[in-house]
């Protein structure tokens, strides 16, 4: 069935729907990853958001149970070049196009993905419409253009889990209410602050032998001190983190008695917690492949990143830059000169991509034993 993309600024893209009728619109961003199409798909942080994957044939390996990164697909749409519809993998339970149809996400294949890429690198991530069939490009174009702008969007409070939840046995377990919340009594208490959290977090902060709860993303400060945990986690999330205003004034209360620790939004709300700002990037950093410096041991690692907006901590001297982008020397990571706070604006869990930067779970975990001393 005939497909069209239509950007907010006119362009036009055509192509061909592999999930049947249908309509989807967000902002339109592209990811480097070759691989790794059911992480994106389920990362809550793509919420909003219509992806553009750069490597020409996706679906090849098929979906699986195992390699979702929360309970549904969370992406508005995904656009290719071109979708495999018979994957081979022994993994493998059913084809992208069944997963996506049977989600209600929009999929588009033929679309030219290296000129779509191009247009938004020079350009910027820009909003956009997808609809099926005889229909007006003009009127797409329009549909567009009164799409809400990525800035300013509180995205998060959409995605967070609505009840609070204990990591176990590899998956969520829900309280009632946070009245109900009991913890498993192995090892230091964290409360991880869900703003759209990966579960890929919660698996490897399990590996580091935390007691995990998990609780909605509105959660007030007291009521997280009623829970006497050991130590505070902020997740990553979609949109614009100056939006999430109540997670920034309770990451700017807790920071002041818990050792504290941030990833991707989560690094952008502690930013704004100590006084920092943030700025939206022009395409976002969206792959697996993005080189970063740990300034602290002068490593490079490749790193998985998925954020558009970037936090700039100019001015605050009590704050530290501990990584930095080398393809445009943004900030990747900061950590509190005298207190127990450190964050980066990257995926250290990957899911997808690689594992060179796991070391941050246990550099959080160092930390939390050092202050509490478990």
């Amino acid at each position: 069935m005939k497909a069209i993309l239509a950007l907010e600024d006119g362009t036009i893209f055509e192509g061909v729907s592999f999930t049947g009728e249908g309509e989807a619109c967000g902002e339109v961003i592209f990811n480097t990853g070759m691989t790794g199409y059911q992480e994106i798909l389920t990362d809550p942080s793509y919420t909003g958001q219509m992806v553009c994957m750069t490597y020409p044939l996706i679906g090849n390996y098929g979906v699986n149970h195992e390699d979702v990164e929360s309970e549904k697909v969370q992406a508005a749409a995904m656009i290719v070049k071109e979708c495999c519809k018979k994957p081979s993998n022994w993994r493998s339970v059913m084809s992208l196009p069944e997963y996506l149809t049977e989600a209600g996400v929009m999929g588009i294949e033929g679309i030219d993905t290296r000129a779509l890429t191009r247009h938004l690198r020079i350009n910027g991530a820009m909003r956009g419409f997808i609809a099926c069939g005889d229909v007006s490009p003009e009127e797409l174009v329009a549909k567009a253009r009164a799409i809400p702008s990525m800035e300013g969007l509180n995205l998060a409070d959409r995605v967070s889990s609505e009840k609070a939840y204990a990591w176990i046995d590899n998956k969520p377990q829900y309280f009632n209410s946070l009245k109900d919340v009991v913890w498993s009594g192995k090892g230091p208490k964290v409360v991880v602050y869900d703003f759209g959290v990966k579960w890929n977090i919660l698996r490897w902060l399990a590996e580091q032998d935390f007691d995990i709860v998990a609780v909605p993303s509105r959660t007030k400060p007291e009521d997280v001190r009623a829970l006497a945990p050991d130590a505070i986690f902020l997740s990553n999330g979609p949109g614009d983190p100056a939006a999430v205003e109540t997670g920034v004034a309770a990451a700017r209360d807790l920071t002041e008695d818990y050792p504290v620790a941030g990833i991707c939004l989560g690094h952008q709300i502690l930013g704004l917690a100590m006084g920092g700002t943030t700025y939206k990037l022009k395409f976002g950093h969206h792959g697996c492949n993005h080189p970063v410096m740990d300034l602290t041991t002068e490593k490079i690692e490749i790193s998985s990143q998925n954020h558009g907006f970037c936090v700039d901590i100019n001015g605050l001297n009590f704050l530290e830059a501990t990584h930095i982008n080398l393809n445009d020397r943004t900030l990747e990571g900061f950590a509190h000169k005298d207190k127990p706070i450190l964050a980066i604006q990257y995926h250290p869990e990957a899911a997808p991509g690689p594992h060179d930067s796991k070391y941050f779970f246990s550099r959080f975990r160092e930390m939390v034993r050092s202050e509490c001393g478990k």
